[in-house]
């Protein structure tokens, strides 16, 4: 599975984690549709469920935030985590919602609380916080 996400985007992985018997895979945020829509698509892959986004702040370390894609492929019950690695107060990264529409609420959840934006989001409201909520709450300089 990640020889051939390697193949295709050589220059985009940058990392590959296994640990407790998952695997995560870091990639370049600038190639994360194109990688999305491979382990969609392919089908050796197949990867046509995104059950969660999630997010973490590591202040103070750079880079300062990832985002966690935990997808699964029905056929087959396999798993995998796509990951990509932001900096700087307003960091921002491609909304998945093109490739699974799933993404909506879950990437709004993380903009609300993370403050990280999904650059071509359809509805990038609060989902949580009041719409006068100054700030993003799990942020660990709040």
């Amino acid at each position: 599975m990640i020889d051939l996400i390697k193949s295709r985007f050589p220059e985009a992985v940058l990392d590959v984690i296994e640990f407790r018997g998952e695997t995560t895979v870091v990639v370049a945020p600038e190639r994360l549709i194109e990688i999305c829509t491979l382990l969609r698509d392919e089908p050796a892959l197949h990867f046509d469920l995104l059950s969660d986004v999630s997010a973490v702040d590591r202040y103070p370390d750079h880079p300062r935030f990832e985002v966690n894609y935990h997808l699964y492929a029905l056929e087959g019950n396999r798993s995998l985590r796509v990951k990509v690695r932001l900096d700087g107060e307003t960091p921002s990264v491609a909304s998945v919602t093109g490739v699974w529409p799933g993404a909506n609420w879950h990437e709004r959840e993380v903009w609300d609380l993370m403050g990280i934006r999904f650059e071509g989001h359809p509805d990038p409201r609060r989902i949580f916080m009041p719409d006068d909520f100054l700030g993003h709450p799990l942020r660990k300089d709040a």
